[in-house]
């Protein structure tokens, strides 16, 4: 190996997400991450427990400040307000559209990643409703909240990905809780 440089989890991940691209998911293998990011497996493992979690990395810091946001919204705002002001912090994590799509290409093509996926959002659910009922929302409003949110995260986020301008993901989030509101007060 050469000279240390920095951000090696950031190498590797672009590593990851340019073999994924290139021979697929399942054909990429950790050694070969490691080689064309220019570290050894051992720094991969320090980084990563595996090559899926290159792509999972990050979750639970994200989750983490949506909930924060979430627990600092004002008690007196409506529930959806509430999930919905939490969900727009999200933004500042995705600024980069074309690895979010890439990202969610992989995803989609692996039944076990989608799995691991929707325990993602399972778990963003079951903090949602947690931080509603410490915060005085009484079941079943706390859950069906926390779901709605979750289900308006992912119609934002994919949303988001799919288009091709230049919309940050706060607006798809925004339009996203909208439509919500208006599909429930029919």
């Amino acid at each position: 190996m050469g000279r240390w440089q920095p951000d090696a989890a950031g190498r590797l991940r672009s590593a990851a997400f340019a073999l994924y691209a290139e021979q697929g998911f399942d054909r990429t293998t950790v050694a070969q991450i490691a080689e064309r990011a220019g570290l050894t497996e051992r720094t991969f493992f320090r980084h990563f427990a595996d090559k899926r979690e290159v792509l999972f990395a990050g979750s639970q810091a994200l989750l983490d400040q949506v909930v924060a946001a979430l627990a600092r919204t004002p008690t007196t705002a409506a529930p959806l307000d509430q999930v919905a002001a939490a969900l727009e912090v999200a933004g500042d994590f995705f600024v980069d559209r074309d690895l979010s799509r890439q990202r969610q290409e992989v995803i989609a093509a692996h039944a076990e990643l989608r799995e691991r996926e929707l325990i993602k959002l399972a778990s963003w659910s079951a903090a949602f409703a947690t931080t509603f009922r410490e915060r005085g929302v009484r079941e079943p409003a706390a859950s069906l909240t926390a779901e709605a949110g979750v289900a308006v995260f992912k119609v934002a986020f994919e949303r988001w990905v799919e288009q091709d301008g230049d919309r940050p993901y706060v607006a798809f989030v925004r339009e996203s809780m909208d439509e919500l509101k208006a599909v429930t007060a029919r």
